[in-house]
């Protein structure tokens, strides 16, 4: 069976792969500027877990290849330790060692020692999340709640302001899982990311298209009051429908100041069980708390002026958002509660429930 030809790619195509990367396009479009197959280009990426590694870099410090090479043709000469190290201007304690970790006095060659040198210099660094098991813990303990890695760090900051130990950047905690799985995190953690995948996408990566279903007399996003834009006030709301595996569907109300999330199970997927629905829900709030309503463009609202004139909420209409698997209203409340004790970078990394729960006590 003849084996199958090894691709290599240079420098520069590895560096446009990222951009390209960064910038959200997809594997196959990317492969396809080198006429190869997406797979080829995935193998690149992952080897760092979709994360860009950084440019090499040597120390200052460090000594150069050229450096190096007077190494050599001093020993070759026969000339002493000391003497190398003053025609360099360096310590003969840094000579000594550079020529005991690189073969010895015998092996040394210049061209192989820069080499060993670069290649130490590149070995990954202990991670703090290695060094510090019980921050490694707490860490996973979140994932395990599905709280993203920017939250968890933001979180973190907040609970102990004056605890650098138990401070983490949530790009150590994404490198932990992407990257170095095997020590800090182990690589079941992955699942409890929102999106389970071994390469961390570029947060410009979307999938959305324009098919989106017509409304008649929508009132759009775009005129929405000041007031609904800016979260100066309560009770602006955003909806979706989201539809699940064996005809299952639920409604997701997002409150815009607090990001308090609801969830309401729906029947069906028309337009006159969701609205008879979203009709019951909104008496469930007091009215200062739900003055409008902004959905998607979803054919299921069609029926939206019936839910303004019941409700006298206004209907306001944007794109639509991402599905989501669906369960019992139990389950579903279950999960908003979670969702809602998540902490948010918008809130300061408040959650949601604090800020709604408070709001609620000043309105009463």
């Amino acid at each position: 069976m003849k084996q199958r030809r090894r691709i290599y790619y240079s420098e520069s195509q590895k560096a446009l792969m990222w951009e390209r990367w960064r910038k959200g396009e997809s594997l196959q479009h990317i492969a396809e500027l080198f006429n190869r197959n997406h797979s080829s280009v995935q193998g690149i990426l992952a080897q760092t877990g979709g994360i860009q590694p950084a440019p090499r870099r040597r120390s200052r410090l460090a000594l150069t290849l050229t450096e190096r090479e007077e190494i050599s043709r001093g020993l070759v000469a026969g000339d002493s330790i000391q003497s190398i190290a003053r025609r360099l201007s360096r310590s003969p304690s840094t000579i000594c060692r550079e020529i005991k970790r690189n073969s010895g006095q015998a092996g040394y060659r210049a061209s192989h020692a820069d080499q060993l040198a670069l290649d130490r210099s590149l070995r990954p660094k202990v991670c703090k999340l290695v060094e510090h098991r019980m921050l490694a813990q707490i860490v996973a303990s979140k994932l395990r709640l599905q709280w993203s890695p920017q939250q968890i760090a933001g979180w973190l900051n907040r609970a102990w302001p004056d605890n650098e130990d138990y401070h983490v950047s949530h790009e150590t905690i994404y490198r932990s899982l992407f990257i170095q799985a095997r020590g800090a995190l182990k690589k079941e953690l992955l699942e409890h990311l929102w999106r389970t995948r071994a390469m961390r996408r570029s947060r410009h990566h979307t999938q959305k298209t324009d098919d989106h279903g017509r409304i008649r007399d929508a009132v759009s996003i775009r005129e929405r009051p000041a007031t609904v834009e800016d979260r100066a006030v309560p009770g602006h709301w955003e909806g979706d429908l989201l539809c699940g595996s064996g005809g299952s569907q639920i409604a997701t109300l997002v409150e815009r100041q607090t990001r308090y999330v609801m969830l309401v199970k729906i029947a069906s997927k028309d337009s006159e069980s969701v609205v008879n629905a979203l009709i019951k829900h909104a008496g469930k709030l007091p009215q200062e708390l739900y003055k409008s309503l902004t959905w998607d463009r979803g054919t299921e609202m069609a029926d939206h002026k019936r839910f303004t004139i019941a409700t006298d909420i206004a209907v306001y209409f944007c794109d639509p958002k991402h599905p989501w698997q669906r369960y019992s209203q139990a389950k579903l409340n279950a999960v908003a509660r979670r969702l809602n004790e998540r902490p948010r970078k918008t809130l300061d990394y408040e959650t949601p429930a604090e800020r709604f729960h408070r709001t609620i006590a000043s309105t009463g």
